[in-house]
């Protein structure tokens, strides 16, 4: 009878576990979607190279129109040259490289940097899915890299958010996958030429600049960097004991002394100056969200930012066409 009652006690453990993350990614959607609805359609690259792709209305032929636009068989019926305008083609994918590292399950600010990264991931994902487009993703860091096919719909999004909340199993904790091996990943599985963002703090050791530049030749890529306040500056909290979350070692640092905590600034300065650099290289967006200000706000700008310069890089190419 007490094992039959023990096991029926972990059943009901985790049915309430596995309710509460559905409520916490509930409580996202509404949340964090409500404030940036609207803001991801429009500012991306069509699954093909130039305007558009699909058929649309035709009109004479003008000084300056690409002649391979021209349509014969309406020129022959109008007896004069009449080219067709091409609509563009809005269909989306987006795929997430998302970490799930321990160093994320940190935070001293109004977040944990893990809380800000799946806030991320769910705004872009469940922004993507409502507007028709197919959303993947590969979640690296604690345990195997978990791959997620890129489907239209709102359950992918929720997949992805489940793996970066959850843990992996007992007999994969051992397992640590890279941001290199997520990167690399990406190519085998999106179909078309799309929108790649990366969430992650980026402390990654592996080299994994390489495989964001090639993946930058083939799509759109978004790094947005989740950092904490402490990881640039150190307080002033006296003799205190820190912790790798990666690997447990602990040290003991005097954050009392001014020469420390110097120390501590310039190397933190120069790492995340080469991390711009890299990115820099690579060709992408570059977005910086910290758990200690309104990442909602930051992340709403940015698409904002992001959306009229496509249009106005689009207006320009036009106008220079015509």
């Amino acid at each position: 009878m007490r094992r039959r009652t023990t096991a029926a006690s972990h059943v009901d453990i985790g049915a309430g576990a596995a309710e509460h993350d559905a409520r916490r990614i509930r409580q996202l959607e509404l949340t964090v979607v409500r404030r940036l609805d609207g803001l991801l359609q429009g500012g991306y690259r069509g699954r093909f190279v130039g305007p558009g792709s699909e058929p649309g209305e035709g009109r004479a032929y003008q000084t300056g129109d690409d002649y391979r636009r021209i349509d014969w068989k309406l020129t022959a019926r109008s007896g004069a040259p009449m080219v067709r305008d091409v609509v563009a083609d809005r269909e989306l994918e987006l795929w997430l490289v998302a970490d799930r590292s321990p160093s994320l399950d940190f935070g001293t600010g109004g977040a944990l940097k893990r809380d800000v990264a799946m806030g991320a991931a769910a705004a872009l994902g469940f922004l993507a899915a409502r507007a028709g487009s197919r959303v993947g993703a590969v979640v690296f860091g604690r345990g195997p890299a978990v791959t997620t096919p890129a489907r239209v719909g709102r359950q992918p999004v929720r997949e992805v958010l489940h793996h970066l909340d959850g843990r992996p199993d007992v007999a994969d904790a051992s397992v640590i996958s890279t941001l290199d091996d997520a990167l690399r990943v990406v190519p085998r599985v999106a179909r078309d030429t799309g929108v790649v963002v990366v969430i992650s703090d980026f402390l990654d050791p592996e080299d994994w600049a390489r495989p964001l530049r090639a993946l930058r030749a083939s799509h759109d890529v978004i790094a947005i960097e989740i950092i904490d306040p402490i990881e640039l500056e150190l307080p002033d909290v006296g003799l205190s004991v820190f912790q790798d979350p990666e690997t447990g070692a602990q040290l003991e640092v005097p954050t009392g002394r001014r020469d420390v905590r110097e120390r501590y600034a310039a190397g933190a300065s120069a790492f995340r100056a080469e991390v711009r650099e890299t990115l820099r290289h690579a060709a992408a967006d570059h977005l910086v969200l910290r758990t200690d200000s309104d990442w909602v706000l930051d992340l709403a700008r940015y698409l904002r930012q992001r959306r009229r310069t496509a249009w106005l890089a689009h207006a320009t190419k036009t106008l220079a066409i015509r």
